[in-house]
């Protein structure tokens, strides 16, 4: 009798331990760690909206891939490294997430990085920007539908790199600004760059700064410009009030979310190159992400709605390739190489390493009064094909 209960307990002990992994093996977790707070709020908000709306759309509305359900788990790094690399730990060990995305800091997501190798999980990097992410602190569980500081800066040279003029360059003193301005100096190959100026990434009096920059170009002859490379808080832009028109200085810059675009009201005919907005893609992806955001927020989508949107496409692409199988390594193989639809169009991950090809927006400021912010006009879709993306890996 007592044996029979034992027997008994014991299948019940196995049925208990099995209902957990029956239950997981019918839903895909995805971890999505970005800044719900932190200087970098703004940005993590547009990514998350982006990234919901974009797995409803790949999924037709079901949230499901070849009869599993997708289960997103939300986590708040606050832009801190440290809470960042542990927030992923436990998504990978706790949480059994199968993948993840984010973060929307560089160094965040710097700090990420070993943690996606320790597990041997993916981490889909969108939108931190460095170079470095998918350089030489790149390993080969690192995707990035983001784009990195490369492809800012090549696009943005396009529009300044002409012979006769002279730049400078204002940027946060952290990995974003210096991998972006490092990466812009050496795209230039026409134009002469004289000096860098970089300041605390929470910065909001940029006198001193500006001066340096005035000091550096003012005597310098043909066309002078400053190139600002600026995330978060603090509006850079304040410069302009210094009347560098008298030097005969000017502001270029590439996009930036719908609120910051405010100030570039002030720069008409200023040039630049954007990453996104939401009225320049021509595509069935952007058409049905425009009209959704609307619908919900009866506003338009903004810069990193774009690219939340972007990596939920890549997931649900990737997930739909396997059949639903979640294996690290089948993932990999399919993933690299693999394009898919964004609202920028096709992007496509490169294979050495995985970094999203996609195209930037070569674009001039319009002043339009129905618009809060200085609209940005297509000048030139600068396709994939035409920027020369160094591989910075050495993996």
């Amino acid at each position: 009798m007592i044996r029979r209960h034992l027997v008994a307990l014991a299948a019940l002990s196995v049925c208990a331990a099995a209902a957990p992994a029956w239950a997981q093996s019918n839903e895909i977790r995805i971890a999505h760690i970005y800044s719900k707070t932190g200087p970098l709020e703004a940005y993590g908000k547009q990514t998350q909206t982006g990234f919901a709306m974009g797995l409803d759309y790949a999924t037709g509305g079901t949230m499901m891939v070849n009869g599993k359900k997708l289960v997103v788990i939300e986590k708040d790094d606050q832009g801190k490294p440290d809470l960042g690399k542990s927030l992923l730990a436990a998504a990978y060990s706790d949480d059994k997430a199968a993948l993840a995305v984010g973060p929307t800091a560089s160094g965040v997501a710097l700090a990420m990085l070993p943690v996606a190798e320790e597990y041997k999980k993916i981490l889909l990097v969108e939108p931190a920007v460095a170079d470095s992410i998918t350089g030489d602190k790149w390993n080969k569980y690192i995707f990035r539908t983001g784009r990195n500081s490369s492809q800012d800066a090549i696009s943005n040279a396009v529009a300044v790199d002409k012979a006769g003029v002279t730049v400078a360059t204002l940027a946060q003193d952290n990995a974003f600004g210096r991998d972006g301005v490092k990466a812009f100096g050496a795209a230039l190959k026409k134009a002469k760059l004289v000096h860098e100026e970089y300041l605390p990434p929470a910065t909001t009096d940029f006198t001193a700064g500006a001066q340096r920059l005035i000091d550096k170009l003012k005597d310098q002859p043909g066309r002078k410009i400053i190139w600002i490379v600026w995330a978060g808080a603090g509006n850079p832009f304040k410069i302009v009030d210094l009347d560098l028109k008298r030097y005969g200085i000017e502001i270029s810059t590439g996009g930036n979310i719908l609120p910051a675009m405010a100030a570039y009201k002030a720069l008409p005919g200023m040039e630049g190159a954007a990453y996104y907005y939401f009225g320049i893609p021509k595509n069935p992806v952007n058409e049905a992400m425009v009209s959704a955001h609307y619908k919900q927020f009866k506003t338009p989508p903004d810069f990193f709605t774009a690219g939340g949107f972007s990596a939920a496409m890549a997931v649900v692409t990737a997930l739909k390739k396997t059949g639903g199988d979640t294996n690290t390594n089948k993932l990999i193989s399919t993933m690299e190489g693999m394009s898919f639809d964004t609202p920028k169009g096709k992007m496509t991950f490169r294979k050495e390493d995985h970094q999203a090809m996609q195209s930037m927006y070569h674009f001039k400021i319009k002043v339009d009064p129905a618009f809060a912010w200085g609209v940005p006009e297509l000048v030139h879709e600068i396709k994939p094909e035409e920027m020369d993306i160094p591989i910075k890996n050495k993996r």
